[in-house]
Formats: C-alpha cells, sequence, structure tokens
C-alpha cells in the first residue's frame, strides 16, 4: 500500500511557518535561519500567496541584485506554489517535485493549508519504508533457521 501524504504528516513536526506579503527579505531569511528551514510560505490572512526559499533570496537578492534585503518578499517570492492533498501518495509527490524541480509542496485540505512537505521528507519517508521491508524480508527468510 502507497504511503499518502496524510501519514507523512503525521510523523513530522506540524509547524508551518509564515510571513505576510510585507515582512522585509532580511526578516524572513533571519526567520528560516533561526528555525532551520530552507523555505517559508507566504501567507495574507489563510490564504497562501507564495514561498520564499533560501536559493530565492541568494538568486534575486545577493546574485541578480533585483531589490534590497529591506524590500517586501512579495517582490521575490515564488508565486507558482502546487499544492497536494493528503491522499497524494509519495510517489506522486516525489514524481511532482522531480517534473517541476520543486523542493516543496504545500499540502491543502478543504481549501484550508494543513501542511508543508520536503523533498527531505519524502526521502526520509522512502527510506523508513525501504529498512522496514527489508527487516520483514530477513524476518521472513531466517525465521526458521
Amino acid at each position: 500500500m502507497a504511503t499518502t501524504v496524510a501519514t507523512l504528516l503525521e510523523r513530522k513536526s506540524p509547524a508551518v511557518f509564515s510571513v505576510s506579503p510585507e515582512t522585509s527579505i532580511f526578516e524572513a531569511g533571519k526567520i528560516m535561519a533561526d528555525k532551520g528551514i530552507g523555505v517559508i510560505l507566504v501567507l495574507e490572512g489563510k490564504r497562501v500567496m507564495g514561498m520564499v526559499s533560501e536559493r530565492d533570496i541568494v538568486q534575486k537578492v545577493i546574485i541578480e541584485e533585483q531589490c534590497e534585503k529591506d524590500c517586501p518578499v512579495s517582490e521575490i517570492m515564488n508565486r507558482q506554489v502546487i499544492h497536494v492533498s493528503l491522499e497524494d501518495t509519495i510517489e506522486t509527490c516525489m514524481a511532482i517535485m522531480t517534473a517541476k524541480r520543486y523542493r516543496h509542496l504545500t499540502v491543502m485540505e478543504a481549501g484550508e493549508l494543513v501542511g508543508i512537505i520536503s523533498i527531505g521528507d519524502l526521502i526520509k519517508c522512502i527510506i523508513d519504508e525501504k529498512e522496514m521491508a527489508i527487516k520483514q524480508y530477513k524476518k521472513y527468510i531466517y525465521e526458521d533457521w
């Protein structure tokens, strides 16, 4: 049976960090550094407006010099946020991330944000599943020895 996003979310921290569109890039970067996260959601009320990653800050502020660190995150955020549902499988999420070259997906249910998952979360889940399968195979093979 394929693991769903709902199962994955049960295994990880429920914390979702967010800022408003007016928050400065510097402040958003500081929150990400303090929390040890690679992306922060940009919310207006409960509505997901976009997300900002460490990569966005490096690329758009430092390398391309599109704006200064005190500019609002709305100027550099990725507005192309892809949502998955609790029923989607880990394999579906991996396919989306691979095809779109995204590292994070928001999880929505009935129009409400319920979480965020990263490529790291997916990889950890897949490794855990493989380790469990190996244990079960070993038990089956060596049980009667």
